[in-house]
């Protein structure tokens, strides 16, 4: 969906010849007509859309049209990416793309593609990668490798590493990466894995900025640079049921004065969940002056079950 707007888009699974997975269908859901539709030799893996653009993920290549046109912009020739690996920013004023580099180490490719043209390569990690998120500002992108124990952010105009935070100390699959809703520096960063936990880690001070004193005079190693990171951590355990594949949002961050709320809350965030088994779930995420956070399961629905008129 092109954010809360009737315009979809569409790529069948093909149990049926009208929905085949190679096929892309415009849709509008206020006049129940399908607009344009799009044919590829491929499967298609991955469709984004912002007010300006359309991108399609093919394995080894992808599309950029004007979405108003659907006149084709570009052609980006890609490692293979079976996974439809990719992140876009919403923002026009940031309208980045993001693509896997390599299929043996963690570097990605990141697209103007408002410009039509590459604007940096990054080497987040060692091993491939395994999920990619942009913030909405496209400011900032997260990354994980398919070792799944650290996760790094980097700013996206000079292609530098901003935080590096460890997700634990074994490897996990990272399900999602969601940054807070922001126009520059989120709040915070979630992260959903197999192990069923939700992370949450807070954009506080940058690595670059915190050393000093002898270490500040010390060029410190990748790997005792990440483990020195202090980084806010968060964790809430067995959301879901381990294994489970599941999708986070981080839909509203408000902050308050300390004195205005009975419990000294200074950050609160609604987040959106939902899983391959079928719950959407919707959890309140606060923070108090100390740095202590809680978390409120909200709101639970099955949505294999729930009638139409109750969900939100």
């Amino acid at each position: 969906m092109l954010f809360s707007s009737s315009l979809l888009a569409i790529v069948g699974a093909g149990e049926q010849p009208s929905l085949s997975p190679r096929r892309l269908c415009l849709f509008n859901t206020v006049t129940g007509v399908a607009l344009e539709e799009l044919n590829f030799l491929t499967s298609i893996l991955a469709v984004r859309m912002n007010k300006k653009r359309l991108i399609v993920i093919l394995q080894e290549k992808t599309f950029v049209y004007d979405i108003n046109s659907l006149n084709i912009l570009d052609t980006i020739d890609t490692v293979p990416n079976p996974k439809g690996l990719c992140a876009f920013s919403p923002s026009l004023d940031g309208s980045f793309l993001a693509l896997p580099a390599s299929k043996t180490k963690g570097s990605l490719l990141v697209y103007n593609v408002s410009n039509l043209r590459l604007h940096c390569e990054i080497d987040a990690h060692r091993s491939p990668l395994a999920v990619l998120s942009l913030s909405s500002g496209g400011t900032h992108i997260a990354t994980a490798s398919e070792q799944g124990t650290m996760i790094r952010v980097h700013l996206v105009s000079d292609a530098t590493k901003s935080y590096s935070f460890r997700r634990g100390s074994y490897s996990s699959n990272i399900f999602s990466l969601s940054f807070a809703p922001a126009a520059e520096l989120p709040d915070i960063l979630l992260a959903t894995s197999s192990s069923g936990s939700v992370h949450v880690f807070s954009l506080g001070s940058p690595q670059n900025q915190r050393s000093s004193g002898l270490l500040g005079s010390i060029k410190v190693p990748h790997t005792i640079n990440d483990a020195l990171d202090p980084a806010q951590h968060s964790i809430l355990h067995r959301a879901v049921p381990a294994g489970v594949r599941s999708n986070t949002s981080i839909r509203k961050i408000d902050k308050f004065d300390e004195t205005t709320t009975p419990e000294h809350v200074v950050l609160r965030a609604t987040i959106s969940m939902i899983t391959y088994g079928g719950y959407l779930l919707e959890y309140g995420y606060n923070v108090n002056h100390q740095n202590k956070s809680s978390w409120t399961l909200e709101r639970e629905f099955n949505l294999l079950t729930a009638e139409t008129s109750s969900l939100p």
